[in-house]
């Protein structure tokens, strides 16, 4: 067996470097009707729980066309639709049950203004898709993607909307949630140009104004910018359009991508490109100083682009059910905070595109939270995350990997062990990981951590796991034998599975000269969250 990785990490107390804000509490999916399932309202009211800060969730598909099925990277509202003379007829019934639902379970709507109804549609060919995991993504783009052909109507459309929902929530909490236009223009969601882009943007966020004066609006979602010519371009284009035609903007957003491979016999995950994504993208909005003050949100932060690409039918997605998705998150999250400072630009959020998948095989891979209303490993990573909060405090690892050598080459050679810490009024938490870029066995990390500035207070202890044999309810799943449809007593184990396990709880840790000094041992894609209370 490989000698354990020796690894002493500093946390010190009481030198703080700024405040912590969540921004990795923001969750989106393709498939809003989704949304009001039994297992998507348990789904929502656990991402509530994360934290005492309400989650973000971002939708596609709020203005399409359909009947409300929902299918792969398919959904609808039905809420526009004309009558035989051509005047518009809305219809809210879809659309409530969406956002009654967010509203119910205390989530905050990243409201999406897309995509275009069937009767504003001058696409000759199929309005809806029927694609399927094993299909080319590029056939999802049907009619929903055309450019509405009367903005009039649009952007009617868009304050009729935006009306509706303050009448039914109340203008001044409607008001607090922000709007998007659009999602990923540059890529297979919009078949227009970018001035035609420009100006539906323009129409759609005035709209929101119009009928909202204190909601913020922003955009455009455009892709990862790394090595991406036609992203890059869009991205400054709109930019550019916002600043020479005044148009409302109170936020910017793009998207990032990693880019899984299988290596020789296993996943390697593509960290490296996912943050070049954030760093181009960031560097473009930096060419505009009158937009710099705005903030970010990354409106789809992942390790790949396609969340309903089942890993069976992609293998490089096998990643998806287990610990290494959550251990990526909190790598790629906390990396993001880094870049932000770096480029002295604010990110607001960075959304996760996971949610769930209904009616699917048990496991299948798919890029979600939770698989048949059980909890995946991922959003334990995510519950410890919801466990920070108060200022950032100073902290040194042996083990951290430099983030420019991580853009350059990934974390394909030694591992990155790294530790942040944060403190608040009662205590201070600390978030240690141990990640690597391949999904492969490697030497567990001997962790000693030294946290400093305590003071003579005394302390408690409370430690949280998640790794191959903790919170990890597919690891549970296989040792039951991979059951096709569990029941009863083995669906209620992979439920408790599925939480985040505490394997520590110590009523009084030793302080010895205002220092606290804890060992642990920590597995390759494993993280801990160890809370200390005086």
């Amino acid at each position: 067996m490989t000698a354990p990785i020796q690894v002493t990490t500093t946390i010190h107390a009481d030198r703080t470097t700024g405040a912590y804000h969540q921004l990795w509490n923001w969750f989106g999916y393709d498939e809003p009707n989704y949304t009001y399932s039994p297992h998507g309202k348990k789904l929502l009211g656990e991402l509530t729980a994360l934290s005492a800060t309400a989650p973000f969730i971002r939708t596609h598909n709020l203005l399409t066309s359909g009947d409300g099925v929902a299918a792969l990277k398919w959904g609808s509202t039905n809420a526009y639709t004309e009558d035989a003379d051509g005047k518009p007829v809305y219809d809210w019934t879809i659309m409530d049950k969406i956002f009654d639902t967010y509203v119910e379970a205390g989530n905050i709507p990243l409201v999406q203004i897309g995509f275009t109804p069937e009767a504003l549609s001058d696409f000759e060919g199929d309005y809806k898709h029927h694609w399927e995991p094993a299909d080319k993504y590029a056939t999802i783009v049907t009619g929903w993607a055309s450019p509405p052909n009367d903005l009039q109507k649009w952007g009617d459309l868009v304050f009729a909307w935006a009306r509706h929902l303050a009448d039914r929530y109340g203008e001044e909490q409607v008001s607090t949630w922000p709007w998007e236009v659009w999602n990923e223009p540059d890529g297979h969601y919009w078949l227009g140009t970018i001035p035609q882009f420009c100006e539906m943007y323009d129409v759609s966020a005035k709209a929101v104004k119009r009928a909202l004066p204190k909601a913020r609006v922003g955009g455009p979602h455009t892709c990862g910018a790394f090595s991406n010519p036609k992203a890059q371009k869009f991205l400054r284009e709109f930019l550019q359009y916002v600043v020479d035609h005044d148009s409302p903007i109170d936020f910017i957003a793009f998207h990032a991508k990693g880019n899984p491979v299988i290596w020789q016999d296993h996943v390697r995950m593509g960290l490296h490109k996912q943050l070049r994504d954030i760093e181009t993208n960031l560097d473009i909005i930096n060419e505009f100083p009158s937009l710099t003050h705005l903030p970010i949100v990354i409106g789809e932060s992942d390790p790949e682009g396609c969340a309903a690409c089942s890993a069976r039918v992609h293998p490089q997605n096998g990643y998806r059910n287990g610990p290494l998705y959550g251990v990526y998150v909190v790598e790629s999250m906390l990396r993001t905070y880094e870049l932000a400072k770096a480029k002295n630009l604010h990110i607001e959020g960075a959304v996760t595109w996971a949610f769930l998948f209904d009616d699917q095989a048990w496991y299948d891979g798919f890029r979600d939270l939770a698989t048949n209303g059980v909890d995946k490993a991922v959003l334990n990573g995510f519950r410890m995350l919801g466990k920070l909060g108060g200022d950032w405090l100073e902290t040194q690892s042996s083990h951290r990997r430099d983030i420019a050598d991580i853009m350059e080459h990934g974390i394909r050679d030694e591992p990155d062990v790294n530790v942040v810490a944060t403190g608040d009024d009662t205590g201070v938490s600390v978030l240690v990981y141990h990640y690597h870029d391949d999904d492969a066995a490697g030497p567990d990390a001997e962790i000693t951590l030294s946290i400093e500035g305590w003071g003579n207070r005394t302390a408690s202890l409370k430690h949280y796991r998640m790794d191959e044999t903790h919170s990890n309810s597919f690891g549970a799943w296989k040792a039951m034998g991979k059951p096709e449809n569990p029941q009863g007593a083995d669906y209620a184990r992979l439920e408790a599975a599925g939480q985040l396990a505490q394997i520590e709880d110590v009523a009084s840790v030793v302080v010895n000269g205002g220092k606290i000094e804890l060992r642990t041992t920590l597995p390759r894609q494993g993280v801990s969250l160890l809370r200390l209370d005086w």
